[in-house]
């Protein structure tokens, strides 16, 4: 018989589930606000601890959105940078994956937020731009750069320029999020995200793919 039992004390699991609880009050509190209307006691109390707790944990407000940066949106790039790693079938399945995977792991949640918070206040929160701009949209972009040269190099897509068809990919995917936290809860007509990037993904795809090689005449 096991009779294991978690003897750690109430108030010590407590303590260390505080970050992810603090991590993810931040996050909806940044979403619904923007990072400058924020304040640190709000996000203290929505996570249910004083202020000073927070401050155990994170400096200022700037830390703090950085961590919540790294915690909820960082992990999809890894996953995308994994999956193009380790993919070995054709690149057109490849792309599918990869697109479909960022809305999964990102698009569905409250972190696909960000990205219009970060377009909004980077005017006035330069650092914070550039931190984003460092760890998100560099790697991000370099991730789908990585797919289509191995579709080019493999002759899965045509020869394109892999810088402006890496924003082509982006830019979609992008205005997807900024409609959910912007106009889409007041639209009449709903768009149906799934949808919206399959219809997508086979326009691209349609553009990309080599022209289908001429069967060969027969002799006569």
């Amino acid at each position: 018989m096991d009779c294991s039992f978690n003897m750690k004390p109430r108030w010590e699991r407590r303590k260390d589930a505080r970050p992810q609880e603090l991590l993810a009050a931040a996050l909806d509190l940044f979403v619904e606000r923007g990072f400058a209307s924020t304040r640190l006691e709000d996000v203290a109390k929505r996570a249910g601890v004083s202020k000073g707790t927070l401050y155990l944990y994170f400096t200022n407000k700037e830390e703090l959105f950085k961590a919540v940066v790294r915690n909820s949106v960082v992990p999809a790039i890894d996953a995308a940078e994994e999956d193009i790693a380790g993919f070995s079938g054709h690149s057109a399945e490849l792309l599918r994956r990869v697109v479909h995977g960022w809305w999964e792991r990102m698009g569905q949640t409250n972190a696909s937020g960000i990205s219009k918070l970060v377009m909004a206040e980077a005017g006035n929160f330069p650092d914070l731009a550039r931190f984003y701009q460092e760890e998100v949209i560099v790697r991000g972009s370099r991730a789908f750069a990585r797919l289509l040269e191995r579709a080019v190099e493999r002759g899965e897509f045509r020869p394109v320029d892999i810088n402006v068809m890496t924003q082509v990919l982006i830019a979609p995917v992008l205005m997807l999020m900024t409609w959910k936290h912007s106009i889409g809860p007041c639209a009449h007509d709903k768009l149906d995200p799934a949808a919206f990037i399959d219809s997508f993904l086979d326009m691209a795809l349609n553009g990309l793919l080599p022209p289908a090689a001429p069967a060969p005449l027969l002799a006569p």
